[in-house]
């Protein structure tokens, strides 16, 4: 390989990197690589995952199984904790035992979900995992709330809803709807509240508590992430 060669190669490598690429050599040819590629899709992006209810507070209960719903999002908050890591997400949950966040006293119900408000402060976005519940044991698929007049939440509920019914194909695919929640009112942040699924539907019951499924809607919900920091990013652009 000649010096005038490796002379090009090296002022190339430099103006590359300078402009943010990363450069690697395959079999004489180099490559370049985008660095937030290289780093994952949500580097740097502050997400809290917040595993509804836990302790005393058991929520909703699988008419089959007997589960109780606080397992089955704690279960389904560190999967996807995974998810976003590897994408580069700095992750926290607001548990991540089988607790309450207010355990005794008056008013405990509210003061834990003040609690896991204020364990979100820090983050960009906020994600309640919850699993729902219905008499109509026909009733199945994941709905994605947010709150009436928070934008961001809006369109990070919007883009959720896409991906997890394009990803898990409910046999009635819902659209994101405003919910009246707690822990949506009072954060400013781009906060939603998912109901994953149906725990008194006896087939959605069984998915619900299946890794390979869970697994798959982490992925759906990453992938909602993402296109809400790209639908934002084209916004803040005038896009």
């Amino acid at each position: 390989m000649g010096k005038k060669f490796l002379l090009t190669a090296a002022i190339l490598g430099c103006v590359l990197l300078a402009a943010g690429g990363m450069l690697r050599m395959t079999g004489g040819e180099i490559v370049t690589e985008n660095k937030q590629s290289m780093q994952g899709a949500l580097a740097g992006v502050r997400v809290c995952i917040d595993p509804g209810h836990g302790g005393y507070d058991g929520g909703a209960v699988g008419r089959d199984s007997g589960v109780k719903e606080k397992a089955v999002n704690l279960a389904w908050a560190k999967t996807l904790k995974a998810a976003l890591e590897k994408e580069g997400a700095q992750v926290t949950l607001t548990r991540s035992e089988d607790v309450a966040l207010a355990e005794e006293g008056k008013e405990r119900k509210r003061r834990d979900l003040q609690e896991r408000v204020d364990r979100a402060q820090n983050a960009d976005i906020f994600l309640s995992l919850h699993m729902n519940e219905y008499p109509d044991r026909s009733q199945s698929g994941p709905q994605v709330f947010y709150t009436e007049g928070n934008e961001k939440g809006r369109l990070l509920a919007g883009a959720l809803q896409e991906s997890m019914n394009e990803a898990l194909s409910p046999v009635r695919p819902r659209s994101a709807h405003k919910g009246d929640y707690y822990v949506l009112r009072h954060q400013q942040n781009a906060c939603v509240l998912i109901e994953c699924g149906f725990l008194s539907n006896e087939k959605e019951e069984a998915l619900l508590m299946d890794a390979a499924y869970r697994e798959r809607a982490a992925e759906s919900i990453l992938r909602g992430v993402a296109q809400y920091l790209r639908l934002r990013e084209n916004l803040a652009n005038g896009a």
